[in-house]
């Protein structure tokens, strides 16, 4: 299957690849400054069209441009002034062009010092502008691309969820104009999980690390997400609709350009997806999100913003019937389930921050930030079912092949919970930054008060041909209860400070990073000190190059969940988890068919001591507090991403792993984490007719790796075995119905700037991924896994509009 999935995948990429490439002309040139000296990375893009490249550096650039229409090309650059010229070429014509951009001044309004030096370091942007073309069935926007990145994994399209080189969901940070970022608690199944907190029509850039981050950023263990959201200049907004939902935004400037805001709200429903899961019943899912972002400029000197967000998620499901088929071929076999009763689930989150920014001069920029996140948070459900398990006809030459011939098994189960959360989290924050000839300081502290307030009442009932299990004598017994009240409160004070210094060296640039983290919790009455050092060397040699080293110490406290034993209490002895990383890297840039390209690598090893084991069930992750181990992670990532398509960028992500921890006194050694995936690949592709980019096609692909399962309510030493692996195939088209360059005649569209539609197939192979099992008894007392299957094959139709 991944031999045919591989060779798919290539076929589809190969055939647009060279359908594109043809009746175009090539745009090809230089360009210099006003002293004749050539650009590097200078912008060159068609104005209303999805297609652009960048001058290398020997100030050279080469495009594939649409012939026998009129284009406008347009260069551009930071702190040089923009060009723009008209073309229009015949087809396969060869166009050379010499291009001179003259210095500017700038005038900035505000000044934020967050990276005025080349130290990109582990931490990559990404360009917003593919949130808009990424087919995603459920996630989309900022999730569906930090998914293809290298080192990141993902095994649920109905989650936005991830996992970053060996760690959980709740080892990445995520930040949204400098305000960490929650998400509910209680949410077992991507299902249930509804929009993210990121609202795509509202960002403005996108930084990701996998690890190795530096000090200004926080302490969890594996990654960090940065998204600013924009700060509007003029009047626009937007609007789209599809069968998962609609979303609209709007953005606009008043008192003289001293206010701006930009506010979003969306709607998702994800019941078109979850029909086509084996359980069957009335799904019922519909969340709800509105946001805003506010600044007022008070001088030239403060400005004062303020971020907002109100969502609800509320998802409703009454099963009705399941019928799943599993098994091996010498051993087929089908489960028939029939339920009775309904779920009911409500999560409801509200986040409000207030942030004063003061920047006296042009080197220094003082941030204050106060926000208050709350979170309302029920789950219940009473499910009674019913099941049969059967063994199957593996003969194909008789009548009765696929039918039943044995009856394995009859039982029934009874699934009940009430389950309440309500959490706040209150905090006062200081950022500050200052930037002088050779030096980047940066620095924070930041005071956190946190209130949790927790029921739990969920248990199973289970029999099995006529005996409840498990079995006794004397008396009924539950197979599964879990039953506490739990109420916590707790501050915590964190601080950072950083330097960045320009190191002088006779050829390159070099940059060194070093900072220190501090972190104290009265909880547990524990402080802890993490240092971080990075180095980033830029050489002057032909081949366009660079290296990075970083290495450090991430403790990461725990949070609510990481407290809680299994049998609900809380465990006050929690420590924060230790993880000790060094991460070596290199970027190439280099050119094939005439076209850049990058290529990146990234070899990383983690220790990691007195971590809280845990184990995963579909997006829940439960940990097991009264336990401790110890553990490594280690591995390699790769990708390679330019214009395999003239005009367009597209990349591939590979990535190698291995993951191991012990737990300290069970005798076992050490044993596979629950996220230990040996091998994960990604790839987004794009591709646009020839001579018509209007036209666009966009695949992304997915393969992941076995992950290790076991047994129901076992110990983490028996989650030994491995579901089968993840596989994966997006692809949408899209057909530029309205721009600039294409104005629609009537007057109802006149105020339209782009409209488009696209047309996403998900899960294109329809291949019947596994996020988990579901066991049954046989009358022999055997137990069978169960696969729950993900989404199969669905099409989704969107119209897209901006103004």
């Amino acid at each position: 299957m991944i031999k045919r999935l591989l060779i798919f995948a290539f076929l589809i990429v190969a055939f647009l690849h060279g359908f594109s490439q043809s009746n175009n002309a090539t745009l090809r040139g230089v360009v210099r400054d006003k002293s004749g000296q050539p650009l590097d990375m200078v912008n060159v893009a068609l104005k209303d069209y999805p297609l652009g490249t960048s001058s290398n550096r020997e100030g050279k650039f080469l495009l594939r441009i649409p012939a026998e229409k009129k284009i406008v090309v347009v260069f551009s650059s930071l702190g040089y002034a923009t060009f723009a010229d008209t073309l229009n070429a015949k087809p396969e014509e060869s166009i050379s062009l010499e291009i001179e951009l003259p210095a500017t001044d700038l005038e900035l309004a505000e000044i934020v010092v967050t990276e005025q030096r080349r130290i990109g370091g582990n931490v990559t942007r990404i360009d917003p502008r593919f949130m808009e073309v990424i087919p995603d069935a459920a996630t989309g926007g900022v999730e569906a691309l930090i998914k293809t990145l290298p080192g990141v994994s993902t095994n649920n399209e109905l989650s936005s969820q991830y996992t970053v080189r060996g760690g959980n969901f709740d080892e990445n940070m995520v930040y949204v104009n400098d305000i960490e970022i929650y998400r509910p608690f209680l949410i077992r199944a991507g299902q249930q999980e509804g929009l993210s907190f990121i609202n795509s029509d509202m960002v403005s850039t996108i930084d990701f690390s996998a690890g190795g981050f530096d000090a200004r950023y926080g302490d969890k263990m594996s990654s960090v997400l940065d998204i600013k959201y924009r700060k509007p200049s003029i009047f626009r907004g937007s609007a789209s609709m599809s069968l998962l939902g609609a979303t609209a935004h709007f953005e606009d400037v008043a008192f003289n350009g001293r206010l701006a805001h930009i506010s979003g709200i969306r709607y998702k429903t994800n019941s078109y997806m979850l029909s086509g899961l084996d359980e069957k019943g009335e799904y019922d899912p519909k969340f709800t999100d509105f946001q805003t972002y506010i600044t007022y400029r008070f001088s030239e000197k403060f400005d004062l913003s303020f971020l907002g967000n109100i969502a609800q998620n509320q998802y409703r499901f009454i099963p009705q019937t399941r019928e799943t088929t599993f098994g091996t071929w010498q051993t087929p076999l089908s489960t028939k389930i029939y339920f009775q009763g309904q779920e009911v689930d409500n999560f409801k989150t509200y986040l409000g921050a207030l942030s004063g920014n003061y920047h006296p001069n042009l080197n220094l920029n003082l941030k204050f930030i106060l926000s208050a996140f709350n979170t309302s948070e029920k789950e219940a459900y009473d499910i009674l079912g019913q099941y049969y398990l059967n063994q199957l006809e593996r003969n194909m030459s008789s009548e009765e092949f696929g039918d039943s011939v044995l009856n394995l098994g009859v039982g029934s189960f009874l699934n009940h919970a009430r389950n309440y959360l309500d959490a706040n989290v209150y905090s006062f924050s200081h950022k500050g930054a200052y930037n002088s000839d050779n030096h980047l300081l940066n620095w924070g502290i930041k005071f956190q008060h946190e209130q949790f307030n927790d029921k739990v009442n969920e248990w199973i009932y289970r029999d099995s041909t006529g005996y409840s299990l498990p079995y006794s004598d004397s008396e009924v017994l539950l197979y599964y209860t879990l039953n506490s009240r739990n109420k916590i409160s707790s501050n915590r004070i964190t601080g950072h400070f950083q330097d960045t210094w320009s190191v002088p060296v006779t050829s390159g640039d070099l940059y060194f990073s070093g900072g220190i983290r501090f972190n104290y919790w009265d909880f547990n009455d524990e402080f802890l000190v993490s240092p971080r050092v990075s180095l980033s060397y830029y050489p002057e040699w032909e081949n366009k190059i660079s290296f990075s080293l970083s290495g450090g110490m991430y403790h990461q406290s725990p949070f609510f969940k990481e407290l809680k034993k299994r049998d609900g209490s809380i465990n006050y002895d929690a420590k924060a988890q230790r993880s000790y990383q060094v991460v070596a890297g290199s970027d190439y840039l280099f050119t094939a068919w005439d076209r850049p390209f990058r290529f990146s690598a990234e070899a990383y090893y983690k220790y990691m001591k007195r971590l809280i084991p845990y184990q995963v069930d579909n997006v829940r992750i439960r940990y097991i507090g009264e336990q401790e181990a110890v553990g490594y992670a280690t591995g390699i990532d790769m990708k390679i991403n330019g214009e395999f398509v003239s005009g367009v960028q597209s990349w591939a992500s590979l990535s190698l792993m291995k993951t191991k921890e012990d737990i300290l006194g069970d005798g076992h050694g050490y044993i596979p984490r629950p996220t230990d995936q040996w091998m994960n690949f990604s790839l987004f592709f794009q591709d646009y007719l020839p001579g018509n980019p209007s036209w666009k096609m966009q695949l992304s692909g997915f393969y992941g790796a076995r992950l290790p399962v076991g047994p129901p309510n076992s110990e983490r030493f028996q989650d030994i075995y491995r579901m089968p692996p993840y596989r994966r195939i997006d692809l949408g088209f899209s057909k530029v119905l309205i721009s600039s360059s294409r104005k629609a005649e009537s007057k109802i569209f006149s105020h339209i700037n782009d409209m488009w539609v696209s047309l996403d197939v998900f899960n294109l192979l329809n291949i019947n991924n596994t996020i988990s099992y579901f066991w049954v008894s046989s009358i022999y007392g055997d137990e069978f896994a169960v696969p729950n299957y993900l989404t199969n094959r669905k099409i989704n139709l969107k119209l897209t509009v901006k103004f």
